[in-house]
């Protein structure tokens, strides 16, 4: 699923009028007649000059450079990007996704420009090449205890409330994945 596709996504653009006092195709045009079109500019026009809410101005500019580049980057073109600076992980990530889908048929794979989200009724997780040495696996896990690979308290990504690290391909452990799928099942 691409960024567009996304039912939040979707979500927020039918909220637009009534949030922003804009629709999207208003907001493009005034983008465009304001002749910005990298990605800070165009937030700090939306976000300085229209008071527009980081959530919103970052859906509206995405969505506008999208548009401005032909469309949006495929799933796998994400993916290939995360990973084209740190090949080394890209197997790690495989091995994560296929554990993952084993769970069930209910999950949703959701590749964005710098981590891929993991769904199922709600976001559980997400895997992210975080520094060219280490990967972050990151969990909603609300209430669970910190212990072993599992770091609490740091509201890590700004979605998860738990975070383990991975360092290398040793360190996706049964307990790894115990986590993996304690977060799944409390998204169900």
């Amino acid at each position: 699923m691409t960024y567009s596709d996304d039912p939040q996504v979707h979500t927020m653009i039918k909220n637009l009028p009534k949030k922003t006092g804009k629709s999207l195709e208003e907001w493009f045009s005034l983008i465009k007649a304001n002749e910005v079109e990298k990605h800070g500019e165009i937030m700090k026009l939306l976000k300085g000059e229209h008071g527009v809410t980081h959530g919103f101005a970052n859906t509206i500019t995405l969505l506008y450079r999208q548009q401005a580049s032909g469309g949006p980057v495929g799933e796998d073109e994400l993916i290939t990007g995360q990973y084209s600076k740190k090949p080394a992980m890209k197997p790690w990530y495989d091995s994560l996704i296929a554990e993952v889908s084993k769970f069930g048929k209910d999950i949703e794979i959701a590749p964005k420009k710098s981590y891929v989200s993991l769904r199922r009724a709600k976001q559980f997780g997400i895997i992210q090449p975080s520094t060219s040495t280490r990967m972050d696996l990151g969990l909603n896990l609300k209430g669970a205890e910190a212990g072993g690979v599992l770091i609490e308290g740091d509201k890590w990504s700004g979605m998860c409330s738990h975070r383990i690290e991975i360092h290398s391909p040793d360190d996706i452990s049964a307990e790894v994945i115990d986590w993996l799928r304690k977060a799944y099942d409390g998204a169900g």
